[in-house]
C-alpha cells in the first residue's frame, strides 16, 4: 500500500491557549471531526495509516478558511461545524511550527475527497494505526475535552 510516517516519533507537542499565537505565526491546521458519535478519519494515498484532517494553511489564507478547505477537500464535508480548540507547536529538525486544532461536528459527508486522500473512514474509537501515534491521541483528547 503506501509509506508509514515516523519522523515525528517522540516529538513533544506543546498545547497553548486559543489567541496565543498569533495568527501569522500558524503554519497548519488540524481538525479533529466526528459525525455522529464516530470519528472521520482519512487516510492519504501514499501512506497506510489513519490521520485528522488537515493541512497548510496557505499564503495569505484566513486561518478559518483552511480549516474548511482542508475539512472538504479531505473529507468531502458538506455540513459542518466548525469551533477552534487551541494552538500547538511541534520542534523537530530544530524547529517549531504552530498550528491551530479545531472540533468539528460533519452532519453529511459528501461525495469522494480531493485526489491525496485515498479513503475516509468513520471509526467508532481511534485507530491503532495512526501517522502520527504520539501526536493524534493527544490532539484528540484536547479536541473532545473541549465539548
Amino acid at each position: 500500500m503506501g509509506v508509514r510516517v515516523g519522523k515525528l516519533r517522540g516529538v513533544p507537542v506543546r498545547l497553548y491557549e486559543l489567541g496565543a499565537v498569533a495568527e501569522d505565526r500558524l503554519e497548519y491546521v488540524v481538525i479533529v471531526a466526528t459525525c455522529g458519535d464516530q470519528l472521520v478519519m482519512v487516510r492519504h494515498r501514499h501512506r497506510d495509516t489513519w490521520e485528522t484532517p488537515g493541512g497548510h494553511i496557505e499564503p495569505g489564507e484566513p486561518v478559518e478558511d483552511a480549516a474548511k478547505r482542508e475539512l472538504i477537500e479531505e473529507t468531502g464535508a458538506v455540513n459542518f461545524s466548525l469551533v477552534p480548540v487551541c494552538e500547538y507547536s511541534l520542534t523537530y529538525s530544530g524547529r517549531e511550527s504552530y498550528a491551530r486544532l479545531y472540533r468539528c461536528s460533519v452532519e453529511e459527508l459528501g461525495p469522494g475527497p480531493s485526489l491525496e486522500i485515498a479513503e475516509v473512514r468513520l471509526f467508532d474509537r481511534m485507530p491503532s494505526e495512526l501517522t502520527y501515534p504520539d501526536i493524534h491521541p493527544r490532539l484528540m483528547a484536547r479536541a473532545m475535552a473541549a465539548l
